[in-house]
């Protein structure tokens, strides 16, 4: 008896810890809906994913090499992408983990942005999602950015 009931104890816990989450495939397809505006230069689907207020953030370092943080608006951001360019924006990220609360979601994406196909730079996005009526929408990235120490 013993036994049993230590197996399914087991089988609850690691369902619970490698069973993944039902919005995560929603809070993927927002977040790949971006790169995919992205690399499309495509401002509206863009902006479709993004909630009222969005917070864009870079922290970068300073030829110097003193640290900043970089705040974007929402409207240059929505603008750079939607200007017409003959280069692809091709950001590629790989999956980091994604935490859920009811209705607040975080996700962090290791990438490598190429223009083209010409690699620019690495870095890590951390997203925050809200959960609203018409889906997970973007509320706030920050980044990193550098052209070294990028993963193989």
């Amino acid at each position: 008896m013993k036994k049993l009931i230590g197996l399914i104890i087991v089988i609850i816990y690691c369902n619970s810890v490698f069973a993944q989450q039902p919005d995560d495939d929603a809070i993927k397809k927002t977040i790949n809906t971006m790169f995919d505006a992205m690399r499309a230069g495509d401002s509206a689907k863009l902006h479709s994913v993004f909630a009222d207020g969005i917070v864009l953030q870079s922290v970068a370092k300073k030829k110097d090499g003193t640290v900043k943080l970089i705040t974007e608006k929402q409207g240059e951001f929505l603008t750079a992408v939607g200007t017409p360019h003959k280069e692809v924006w091709d950001e590629r990220i790989t999956w980091g983990d994604i935490k859920i609360d009811a209705d607040l979601a975080s996700v962090w994406t290791p990438y490598k942005f190429y223009i083209d196909d010409k690699f620019s730079h690495c870095g890590v996005n951390f997203f925050q999602l809200m959960k609203t009526a018409a889906g997970w929408k973007i509320i706030y990235i920050v980044d990193t950015r550098r052209k070294d120490n990028c993963p193989e």
